[in-house]
């Protein structure tokens, strides 16, 4: 029967990731992240399950994991993901995603990038608009999340914007350039179009259900999976803003 090495923490773990090794390293990983959900303050840990003097004959570690360090994160913590050996990619319940640093010549943690309200369900910029970020994947230097809004981004770790976004926004006309009631006539009917434009839109070119999860198939393909059971695979190399494949499952 196999062992298992059990210890209790105070917060509620959502997420929990190994770090990834280099491609030459001959010994399982020893450390790892974890994220919590529902607490009044929420953390990003990183633990450490010991080193090679401590492993057993069939290669797994002995004894209670240790706590490395540990930072606040705003909200609930809903996916994360490694991006190198030192940088930890968060999705938060907020709609924000959150680049941390793992110091590990003094065992800290640090935010080093953070882009707030990459997902939001009205106005990206109003406190109460946010959409939760429901996944994230990497492969350095590119990031992907996906949310509850239906919207896709794709970032660089060492830029400030997205490099792209796919989502279904749009901008409405604005109600004080109307100044004769023929113009508001008018309005409306270019309303009633512009709206049966963008419903066939919505159904065709972007997603209008919460996004789940999303994985790279490529470099330049990511596979994406919502909440009515429909797996969609996206090409950056495309330009306009629907899915290569749909497939329902």
């Amino acid at each position: 029967m196999e062992e298992v090495c059990a210890r209790f923490v105070s917060q509620k773990i959502s997420k929990a990731r190994w770090r990834p090794l280099p491609a030459a390293a001959l010994q399982p990983p020893d450390l790892f992240a974890t994220g919590s959900w529902d607490n009044e303050d929420n953390r990003i840990s990183i633990w450490s399950v010991g080193d090679a003097g401590s492993a057993g004959l069939n290669g797994e570690y002995q004894g209670e994991p240790q706590l490395l360090c540990d930072i606040r994160h705003n909200g609930d913590v809903m996916d994360m993901q490694f991006l190198d050996q030192e940088r930890i990619v968060v999705g938060s319940s907020t709609g924000s995603v959150t680049v941390f640093r793992h110091h590990q010549n003094n065992q800290t943690l640090s935010v080093s990038h953070r882009w707030e309200n990459a997902h939001y369900h009205a106005d990206q910029y109003t406190a109460c608009g946010g959409a939760a970020c429901t996944g994230v994947i990497c492969n350095n230097p590119e990031i992907v999340t996906v949310g509850e809004d239906g919207r896709i981004n794709l970032y660089r770790a060492d830029q400030k914007d997205a490099v792209r976004t796919i989502d279904r926004s749009y901008t409405p006309p604005n109600f004080k350039s109307l100044k004769y009631v023929s113009d508001m006539f008018l309005y409306a009917f270019r309303l009633h179009v512009f709206f049966n434009a963008l419903l066939t839109s919505v159904a065709d070119n972007a997603d209008s259900s919460t996004l789940h999860a999303v994985t790279f198939l490529r470099t330049t393909e990511i596979l994406t999976v919502n909440s009515i059971g429909q797996l969609k695979i996206w090409d950056f190399r495309q330009q306009r803003n629907e899915p290569a494949q749909i497939f329902s499952l």
